[in-house]
């Protein structure tokens, strides 16, 4: 539970769009842990509660709800930042980040 409270919490209270330093190793795997786990969780209540309460089929139900859409989006940035931040521990640009959408052009 420290870990949850020292390196997810926090970094998405005081970190939230801070780009600029650097993030240590524990710090940007344990929020990726928990970013993870998560948007686990929100998926499964979102295929078991939210869907078949708004009339989802059940081939509707398991394409991702609204739960975990609004947690994706609301933990974009500080996931994007905690990344740079690791990067820059590694001693690289933040520019490397883009490397990973390389494959969709």
């Amino acid at each position: 539970m420290d870990a949850f409270n020292r390196d997810f919490l926090s970094t998405l209270k005081n970190k939230y769009a801070d780009f600029n330093g650097r993030a240590t190793r524990s710090e940007y795997w344990y929020f990726v842990l928990f970013y993870i786990l998560i948007s686990i969780v929100a998926q499964i209540i979102d295929t078991f509660v939210i869907n078949p309460l708004l009339g989802a089929t059940s081939s509707q139900a398991g394409t991702g709800g609204i739960l975990q859409i609004l947690f994706v989006l609301a933990v974009l940035i500080p996931f994007v930042a905690v990344a740079i931040r690791r990067l820059h521990d590694t001693n690289r640009s933040g520019w490397w980040f883009l490397i990973g959408f390389v494959p969709l052009i």
